[in-house]
């Protein structure tokens, strides 16, 4: 869960001097009771409801990874360290906006089943009118709840309440109010938003929406009328394979078609970014595991991982895996874990798999995962951007005895939500740090 800070201005534990824009949100400013709930939403907006509780809007606090990262690391450094404190309020203003808005800070965990459970609910989207930045992020959003709900046409016609069109809900500057974040340090930690206005497709005229919310037919409500583009509410991003596969492509090229026991076979591999709008991975980069792994097996079976070729570049050392490489020390002292040694920065990716990342480094110069305290993170940045290439290269030292006949090479890209060191010392579900397969590429060689 993360640190969308609490800028002056904004009703607040404390102050903070940052040199950043003042936020709309206001905590406490509201009650739990001026929201409804999702599920009288879902009495006539049947459909879109159960799409709603399938997403991760719907799971923004209740997510085992949020949870864990909110109550273990991220309130309890905000009770030791002042330059953080706003982070008490401000990961719920995004996570947690009803509890936010009702000034129920620090929410209760989730097991006591308070309405910041509903997360990212129906009353929140629908009640945001506008922003307070010309660029929005850190949660600058404007919300007035009542009878009236925001739409994006306007004409419809409801028993149970008002409707306005909103353009503000249509454009991608909405997404930006929490999908783009500043740390108290003044870093950049997520910028969703930013990377898609600087890409080829914001100029192409293509939204935030016509990806995550893609349009179906439809009735928006039961006794609504037929509609050829009702916006899908599932919000797919990288937390769904099927949103993933796919994503970006790969090609395998060879020195040669055939090689021989005992020499040096080169292997280059070019990978394309053609259908993300923004950088992969993107949002909270700091913690996405994207890697490539290059493996040859022989006519026998018997397999080899092939180590990428440094480029030279300079930080090339975060992107090449090592899991004997120690990090998130920070993460223990946020704890108070005696003798803590950090975790493995990479964790069970093969050595010298490609990782393709953007590493945050906290005010001591170490590599972090608690966004919040990224006091830098422009070192190097080697994820793969949209409509963008990546080439890298192998060297496979043929053995001398290998097994004669057709050799297959195979390149996976693979994707985790976190390293799967940080998700095994917080025993979280699997799922939450498993692999996802992004893409894969064989191709064969006569080894004579």
């Amino acid at each position: 869960m993360k640190h969308r800070a609490l800028w002056k201005g904004v009703v607040c534990v404390v102050s903070l001097s940052l040199p950043v824009a003042v936020s709309a949100a206001e905590m406490g400013k509201f009650k739990y009771d001026d929201f409804k709930k999702p599920s009288n939403c879902g009495a006539c907006h049947k459909e879109i409801y159960q799409e709603w509780s399938q997403s991760l809007m719907s799971q923004s606090y209740t997510h085992e990874w949020d949870e864990v990262e909110y109550f273990k690391l991220a309130l309890p450094h905000a009770l030791k360290l002042e330059k953080v404190s706003g982070v008490k309020a401000g990961c719920i203003a995004c996570h947690g906006p009803l509890a936010f808005l009702a000034g129920d800070i620090p929410p209760k965990p989730v097991k006591e089943g308070t309405r910041a459970n509903e997360g990212v609910s129906c009353e929140i989207c629908h009640q945001i009118t506008g922003t307070s930045e010309a660029v929005p992020f850190n949660f600058s959003y404007n919300i007035e709840p009542g009878n009236t709900k925001q739409g994006p046409r306007g004409d419809g016609k409801s028993p149970a309440h008002g409707i306005a069109k909103s353009e503000f809900l249509t454009k991608s500057e909405f997404c930006a109010t929490c999908h783009d974040e500043q740390s108290p340090y003044g870093a950049w930690v997520k910028e969703t938003y930013r990377e898609w206005k600087a890409g080829p497709y914001a100029k192409e005229g293509a939204r935030c929406q016509d990806c995550h919310m893609y349009d179906l037919p439809g009735k928006v409500a039961s006794s609504g009328q037929q509609r050829p583009d009702v916006a899908h509410h599932v919000f797919h991003g990288s937390h769904f394979v099927q949103k993933l596969a796919g994503a970006v492509d790969i090609s395998i090229y060879p020195q040669a078609e055939t090689a021989s026991a005992g020499s040096n076979l080169d292997i280059n591999v070019k990978l394309f970014n053609g259908k993300v709008g923004h950088y992969i991975p993107s949002g909270s980069s700091e913690e996405r595991m994207f890697w490539l792994e290059m493996w040859v097996q022989d006519s026998q079976g018997k397999k080899t991982h092939l180590q990428v070729k440094p480029k030279g570049f300079k930080g090339e050392e975060y992107t090449i895996a090592d899991p004997k490489i120690m990090a998130y020390f920070d993460m223990g002292e946020v704890m108070e874990v005696k003798d803590w040694k950090g975790l493995s920065r990479d964790g069970n990716l093969p050595e010298g798999a490609r990782i393709f990342r953007k590493p945050f480094f906290n005010p001591k110069g170490e590599m972090t995962i608690m966004q919040w305290f990224t006091a830098e993170n422009t070192q190097i940045d080697y994820r793969i951007g949209p409509r963008q290439s990546k080439f890298e290269n192998y060297t496979w030292a043929i053995p001398a005895d290998v097994a004669k006949g057709k050799a297959t090479i195979t390149a996976t890209l693979y994707y985790s939500q976190i390293p799967s060191s940080v998700g095994e010392y917080f025993k979280l579900p699997a799922d939450e740090y498993a692999p996802m397969k992004v893409n894969e590429a064989t191709l064969s060689v006569e080894i004579k």
